[in-house]
């Protein structure tokens, strides 16, 4: 043993790199024939394999320009980074941007901005910003809510978000006073961290199924009694990366923690059928609404990504006869969004959040039903200039997934489906969520909420108003084409949106209903 050992110690290294590669070729040429790459090419070819493993990150740091990169460009991320950070978010020497690009926004000011006069709320909290309406009010619930804060966290699930991520969240929403959004995975301990909670379920009933796998009122009423967090519940019927189709959690991804919180067998493959089994047309829905809202005492919603319009209307014209119905919608943006999806299904399938939305607040606008209902918009709103052209078109309250992601430290690797999110954010790989720290992550999320509200405040009184809700479409103008040029909103989508009763931010601090255990007007 002793000689052997001595003539392996004589081998140079180099001479064990020649013998492990010529392992590699052996195999490439005699032992596989999956790759033809690898086969003609041994060795040389697992290269190009490796290169394009990492394309998306040499496109996103060294080719592509600070504006091209989609779904987010790199101006786009940074001003999240360094707002959850609280740096220097600004630019210098003007815009990068083609202001003359098609639908580039613009927003008018006015010639003497907003003043915020002494003990306002927002002279003593420059990041105070509440949604204008109470959810609820108009159906009478027993337990209305006024989400205290104009950005909140969107639906994703611990399952598809690790737990240290959902963790992360709730305490940044506890922070900042917004709401956390469960997504369709069930309530977990994660995300019970002080942040209020939007229950959130879908075909799958994940946390309130029964034994066959259909809906159970009797859990859901008992989940929001012993969970006062849960503020509001939400129905999905799509969702803007997959609408109309539904998903498999595959059983080697089902832990034993997963199985409880969803209330699922461990070692099975978990089907989400594309459709619900709880009602199977719209009466049966708004029937099904009024059931949870009577039971659970709290608001009910609807989230949908938007298309055909028909069954829309339906709806809109059955509250309207019945005064019945949900007291919330979502609209989610065909743009995608953190839910993994076919191509065909996340490039092509439901309409962009702008067209999908302002045609359907029409729907609900021509029945007389836009005052009773609270708009909330999910789909790149994630940013102050957007989200005024959004409360300019209508929408009440945001909700931001991936712009969340990012505050907490994604980097766009695009990798979330594969369970290797090598940020920790996306995936249930132990080692990996280590690398997250859920109380900086916490304060980070906060911060970039809390910096959002206060450059939307800004904007906000710079063009004259104290609260956005104030804003109309004729405050917001778009580039159309290169004849026409540039629009309001108005004459681009063809209404005016209902405005929004408001009588000033003081009455809001003052509101019963108002959430935030922490951010309740109170620093």
């Amino acid at each position: 043993m002793d000689s052997f050992l001595d003539f392996v110690n004589t081998i140079p290294w180099w001479a064990w790199v020649i013998f492990a590669l010529g392992l590699v070729a052996i195999r490439d040429i005699f032992l596989q024939r999956t790759h033809t790459i690898t086969h003609n090419y041994p060795i040389v070819g697992h290269l190009r394999y490796w290169l394009e493993s990492i394309g998306p990150e040499m496109r996103q740091y060294f080719v592509a320009n600070n504006r091209e990169e989609l779904p987010f460009n790199r101006i786009e991320r940074s001003w999240i980074y360094a707002s959850a950070k609280q740096e220097n978010n600004y630019e210098g020497f003007g815009t990068d941007r083609d202001i003359y690009a098609h639908q580039h926004i613009f927003i008018k000011n006015r010639l003497l901005a907003f003043k915020v006069p002494e003990n306002h709320p927002n002279t003593k909290d420059k990041t105070f910003l509440p949604c204008a309406k109470v959810i609820g009010a108009f159906n009478k619930r027993k337990k209305p809510y006024r989400p205290a804060s104009v950005i909140n966290v969107s639906a994703m699930s611990f399952g598809s978000l690790s737990a240290a991520a959902v963790k992360a969240m709730n305490k940044g929403v506890a922070k900042s006073g917004a709401y956390h959004n469960t997504g369709e995975g069930g309530l977990s301990p994660y995300h019970k961290r002080g942040g209020d909670v939007v229950f959130h379920f879908g075909t799958g009933y994940f946390g309130v199924r029964n034994t066959e796998g259909g809906f159970s009122l009797d859990k859901l009423i008992s989940l929001t009694t012993e969970n006062p967090c849960i503020k509001a519940v939400e129905i999905k019927l799509s969702q803007g990366a997959k609408p109309g189709k539904g998903g498999v959690l595959p059983a080697a991804k089902i832990s034993r923690e997963i199985a409880q919180i969803r209330g699922v067998e461990i070692g099975k493959d978990v089907l989400s059928p594309a459709t619900h089994s709880a009602f199977s047309s719209v009466p049966e829905l708004i029937e099904l609404i009024e059931e949870i809202a009577e039971g659970t005492g709290l608001p009910v919603g609807i989230k949908g990504a938007i298309g055909k319009l028909d069954q829309w209307e339906e709806l809109a014209d059955l509250m309207k006869k019945t005064g019945k119905g949900p007291d919330f919608i979502t609209v989610d943006g065909g743009e995608g969004g953190t839910g993994a999806a076919p191509p065909s299904f996340a490039d092509h399938v439901s309409l962009p959040w702008v067209y999908g939305f302002s045609s359907l607040y029409k729907v609900f606008q021509e029945r007389d039903l836009t005052s009773r209902l609270v708009f909330i918009g999910s789909g790149k709103l994630g940013f102050p200039a957007k989200a005024a052209m959004a409360f300019a078109m209508g929408i009440d309250c945001i909700n931001v997934a991936r712009e969340a992601m990012m505050s907490i430290g994604c980097i766009q690797a695009q990798v979330c489906h594969t369970n290797r999110c090598p940020t920790g954010i996306a995936t249930q790989n132990k080692w990996l969520q280590r690398g997250i720290s859920v109380p900086l992550k916490a304060d980070r999320l906060a911060q970039y909420f809390k910096t959002f509200r206060k450059e939307f405040l800004e904007i906000t009184h710079a063009a004259g108003y104290e609260h956005p809700c104030e804003f109309t479409m004729e405050d917001i103008h778009v580039n159309v084409d290169d004849d026409y040029l540039h629009s309001d909103l108005k004459l681009t989508y063809g209404y005016e949106k209902t405005q929004v009763p408001f009588r000033g931010m003081q009455e809001l601090v003052d509101c019963n209903y108002l959430g935030g255990k922490v951010f309740s007007g109170n620093q």
